[in-house]
């Protein structure tokens, strides 16, 4: 998966992990059910939205708030192909990792409309939009297995089977 493309949804600075995924909703793990309710405070018409290969973009600071995992296991689970951002929260980009969504820091978030479709190249570091090209630092190669193998989890168990 060395190119990602979808449509973009757009959110601004400071989106917070309870945004992502109330706390009301942390009674479960089942990505299915955490799927239905994401972004939900923020648009509630988002989930009824959002398409499968469809990526947020976002402003500074993603993901920020609390640790919980079920942050990028909903966004995932409800369709979200990637993130991009101009920053993201350590905890956050740590379990968007462990969790393989993968996530793009991007300086020049605010030129990328919603709706606009775009693609993403994680080995060469860059986001097309259109005729514009921006170039970001590419995932290490450890990361981008990380992604393609689902997450840590399933990256484990292919190492283990090794």
């Amino acid at each position: 998966m060395s190119t990602i493309s979808g449509k973009v949804w757009c959110f601004g600075d400071n989106i917070d992990t309870d945004l992502i995924i109330a706390a009301r909703y942390l009674n479960t793990s089942d990505p299915k059910e955490l799927a239905k309710h994401v972004m939900e405070d923020k648009d509630p018409e988002f989930v009824n939205k959002v398409k499968a290969g469809d990526i947020i973009v976002a402003g500074e600071n993603f993901g920020c708030g609390s640790s919980r995992e079920h942050a990028p296991i909903a966004l995932k689970a409800a369709g979200v192909s990637a993130v991009v951002a101009k920053s993201f929260a350590r905890i956050f980009y740590r379990n968007a990792f462990n969790t393989g969504l993968p996530i793009f820091e991007l300086a020049e978030t605010d030129t990328i409309k919603e709706g606009e479709s775009i693609s993403i190249s994680m080995e060469s570091g860059e986001v097309k939009n259109g005729a514009k090209t921006y170039k970001f630092t590419p995932i290490p190669p450890f990361m981008q297995e990380l992604i393609g193998c689902g997450g840590l989890m399933n990256y484990a168990k292919k190492e283990i089977m090794k």
